[in-house]
């Protein structure tokens, strides 16, 4: 009897476990249900809300302009750092101790002034010697004189042989020519004398100095550098394909390196020299820029510059670089017609190097084509948009004008 009833009270149980995991999944299925229901609900709020959003879109006056013919600068693209035209190293020509040198970097320096001297007591004691040989060999020679002058006369009264007035000749010819030798050794002496006195060739500043007072110098060995900073210019390494652009007479118009905002105006520079050859170990031509010069500015040697060489002058429609976008397999530009955004393939051709904002000519585009900048970003062609008003460009004042003020 207690078989069948255990039987009977499992059989009760595992109904029960059976409506209770029934009710657990129809729980789930439910939740699941409500959760993609208020998904969908959100989602059609969400797409109602962006319907009813408005779909134009507003241009800033200075992000869309008109296709117009520009005169478009090509040049070629050059850096360098800046030199001195005029450039000297004041060298010792003679051995001994350095003294009064008192000039250091930064000193102005006129052509001919003293920088400092060489002691010069050996060469002034071999100019001594050799003045009082010169001296030696005059007096020999004014011996030699007076007895050829009295061998003459004796010679026209017979009282001596021509033989003798031959041989005071020979002796007054050996008696000039050992004077002459001493006046040169004495001339030689000069000049060392002078060269302890170390000048500078030209005016300028003291870029470098090298030496201190009191150190012994060698010949050659160098003391100070000057540099004039009048006239400066660029040595530029073209590449040797663009060099056939480049001639003799072009104009540069060239920028320091990280000053672009304090320089309103570019440096102008003048083309002056093209090397004939290419630079050892590379592609690449030096070619040599005269700078004109700037009161504005305080140029130095060394300071970096970049810019280009003016080499031609094209008119074509043109849009801005920027304007220009690649990430469509042919460039294409934004344009806009009848208040709606068009995606305009354009044919790019040369690009120009004067400005800020490279331009770029194309063709594809009729003048006076509405185009976008490139700083409005990507948007899709068929987006309506609103181009703000732009302010016409002040005309200038004309000469009458001009002259009642």
């Amino acid at each position: 009897m207690s078989e069948p009833r255990s039987t009977a009270a499992f059989t009760r149980r595992a109904r029960w476990w059976w409506l209770l995991a029934l009710c657990a999944v129809l729980a789930t299925v439910w939740g699941m249900w409500r959760a993609l229901e208020q998904r969908q609900a959100r989602q059609a709020a969400l797409q109602a809300s962006t319907q009813q959003a408005p779909a134009t879109l507003a241009i800033p006056a200075q992000e869309w302009l008109q296709v117009q013919t520009r005169t478009l600068t090509v040049g070629v693209p050059i850096t360098g750092s800046l030199a001195a035209v005029d450039r000297a190293v004041v060298k010792a020509r003679v051995p001994g101790e350095l003294r009064e040198l008192h000039v250091r970097e930064g000193d102005a320096v006129e052509q001919g002034q003293v920088i400092a001297h060489v002691d010069a007591t050996e060469s002034e004691a071999r100019f001594r010697q050799a003045k009082l040989q010169a001296d030696a060999a005059q007096a020999q020679v004014a011996i030699a004189q007076r007895q050829y002058d009295n061998n003459r006369a004796l010679v026209a009264r017979g009282f001596i042989s021509d033989t003798a007035l031959t041989t005071s000749l020979a002796n007054l010819q050996a008696a000039q020519a050992s004077h002459a030798a001493a006046r040169a050794a004495q001339d030689g002496a000069r000049k060392n004398l002078d060269d302890t006195v170390l000048r500078s060739p030209i005016a300028g500043q003291i870029a470098q100095r090298m030496v201190q007072n009191g150190e012994r110098v060698n010949v050659e060995t160098a003391v100070v550098e000057v540099v004039n900073l009048a006239a400066l210019e660029l040595q530029a390494q073209v590449a040797a394909n663009d060099t056939a652009q480049v001639q003799v007479g072009q104009t540069a118009l060239l920028q320091l390196s990280g000053h672009s905002a304090a320089m309103p105006q570019p440096l102008q520079a003048q083309v002056v020299r093209i090397n004939p050859s290419a630079a050892a170990g590379s592609r690449t031509v030096p070619v040599y820029l005269r700078l004109q010069p700037r009161s504005d500015l305080n140029l130095r040697p060394g300071m970096y510059v970049e810019g280009f060489i003016q080499t031609s002058q094209h008119q074509a429609l043109a849009v801005p670089l920027d304007a220009v976008r690649t990430d469509q397999p042919l460039p294409y530009v934004h344009t806009v017609a009848q208040g709606q955004v068009q995606h305009t393939p354009v044919v790019l051709g040369v690009q120009s190097v004067d400005s800020a904002r490279p331009w770029v000519a194309v063709e594809g585009l009729p003048e006076g084509t509405v185009v976008l900048g490139g700083r409005v970003g990507g948007i899709p062609a068929g987006t309506s948009v609103q181009l703000e008003a732009q302010q016409p460009a002040p005309h200038p004042p004309t000469a009458a004008a001009a002259a009642a003020h």
